[in-house]
């Protein structure tokens, strides 16, 4: 019996290094895909993956580019297996460039080009040390937004990810998220934890990055997508090029609305979620939001495929 299948892309937190390194041993349009990053960046992208280091790798200007390719190498080796073609794609924060590329909305060499630019505007965007980013753990998404407001104290302090319910991410200026961190206890939190990020995305520190994007993505050639991609900012369906790039300008200055999404796609004859890159937090965020759906890993799955006698 076919299976209907969602696709759903991990964004910045999913990287590590080494990663992919199981499925480039059996699949070679792994690092095929990363060459073609590689001569777009001008470094080498399958070698910071490897090998990082670490420092480098989760600086935003370098996650983006590398971790989009991921993503799409992943989808790449499931296309190669010719399985199941899925009915939704959505891709949390970055992962929905990933989705894009997928879906055939964008080419994946313009999409690294605007990645790439992506970030470089948004670490341009807020000095080092101006801005940070909190996870609260064990409170619903108006007692945060609560709290933001309370910490800010004339600051910018906001929502930026919900990404499962009592996970929500906090950003905006360093001093009003170490407030919230300070104050959220206090007010019913069971953790509150800072991140280390090197970029407060998704809060309106990024608004002035937001504004120098648009040229970016107004540049790159665009077609209507072969597959639904649920966005982030709306949790809507865009098939109009300028609805789709719309929602990736205001997606870097507003929040990732995960548990929508989740939500959304359990209402559509979603039968499995399928996680498209490394790592598995979705699945852990998902699992939290539905019980009825599995998320699958792509790259366990893939692997297992390899293994079965043609």
């Amino acid at each position: 019996m076919t299976q209907n299948l969602a696709f759903v892309f991990p964004g910045q937190g999913s990287q590590a290094v080494a990663m992919l390194a199981e499925l480039a041993q059996t699949f070679s349009i792994v690092e095929e895909t990363f060459q073609q990053a590689s001569a777009i960046l001008g470094y080498d992208a399958w070698q910071l993956a490897q090998h990082g280091p670490e420092e480098k790798l989760n600086q935003t200007q370098f996650t983006q580019p590398v971790l989009l390719a991921a993503d799409v190498a992943v989808y790449r080796v499931w296309q190669q297996l010719n399985q199941a073609e899925p009915i939704y794609f959505a891709g949390h924060s970055l992962g929905e460039y990933a989705a894009l590329v997928c879906a055939g909305a964008i080419d994946f060499a313009d999409a690294i080009k605007l990645v790439a630019e992506r970030g470089r505007l948004m670490q341009e965007a807020v000095p080092a040390g101006q801005g940070g980013m909190a996870a609260i753990i064990g409170l619903d998404s108006d007692k945060v937004n609560v709290l933001c407001q309370q910490a800010a104290e004339g600051q910018i302090l906001s929502a930026a990810n919900y990404n499962s319910p009592g996970q929500i991410v906090i950003a905006g200026h360093t001093d009003a998220v170490n407030r919230a961190v300070e104050q959220a206890k206090s007010v019913g939190a069971k953790k509150a934890k800072l991140l280390e990020v090197s970029v407060p995305s998704h809060c309106l520190l990024m608004q002035s990055a937001a504004e120098k994007f648009i040229s970016v993505v107004k540049a790159m050639t665009w077609q209507q997508p072969k597959v639904a991609v649920v966005n982030n900012v709306d949790v809507a369906i865009n098939n109009e090029v300028s609805a789709i790039q719309d929602a990736l300008i205001r997606q870097l200055y507003m929040p990732v609305r995960w548990i929508e999404i989740i939500e959304y796609l359990s209402q559509q004859n979603v039968d499995v979620f399928m996680e498209c890159g490394p790592g598995k937090v979705l699945a852990g965020l998902n699992k939290r939001i539905t019980k009825d759906i599995a998320t699958q890993s792509v790259i366990a799955e893939s692997l297992r495929l390899a293994l079965i006698p043609q």
